[in-house]
């Protein structure tokens, strides 16, 4: 199983990690601003990382996250607590605490470097700074 999840892992950072002209990642608020979808992944992909009903999973793969005042300490929060579900080809993410109108949020998508291979991204320790990655910011 653990195997099974690494091989996932490695699929959702290659797809986050396309070129923007291959592969747009979006976040949007839906459901009376309940929720939002992600999209922009490989529909097969998704649906394979959604046998996995692990919260800590997902939370390691797309963590959102509510903005700091202090942008700096952006890389020190802790992951919004919440539930991920699979509608289609996009991930849809519901806080366990509402969003907050006028408060902005973040989702962290994790980049791959060409430079390694994505196993070698996957086997990685989680360091500060290690992994390079992608803050797409919505607001309520």
């Amino acid at each position: 199983m653990k195997v099974l999840s690494r091989l996932l892992l490695a699929l959702l950072l290659f797809s986050c990690s396309q070129k923007p002209d291959e592969r747009s990642h979006d976040v949007r608020l839906f459901n009376s601003n309940r929720s939002i979808t992600i999209s922009g992944f490989d529909k097969a992909i998704i649906n394979d990382i959604a046998r996995d009903t692990s919260t800590s999973a997902w939370q390691a793969l797309m963590p959102v996250y509510k903005m700091p005042v202090d942008s700096d300490e952006k890389d020190f929060l802790e992951a919004q607590p919440g539930r991920y579900a699979v509608k289609d080809s996009l991930v849809v993410f519901t806080p366990d605490t509402a969003f907050k109108k006028g408060q902005t949020y973040f989702l962290r998508c994790f980049k791959y470097d060409d430079r390694q291979s994505v196993w070698q991204l996957v086997g990685a320790r989680k360091k500060l700074g290690d992994l390079r990655h992608t803050d797409l910011q919505f607001s309520y």
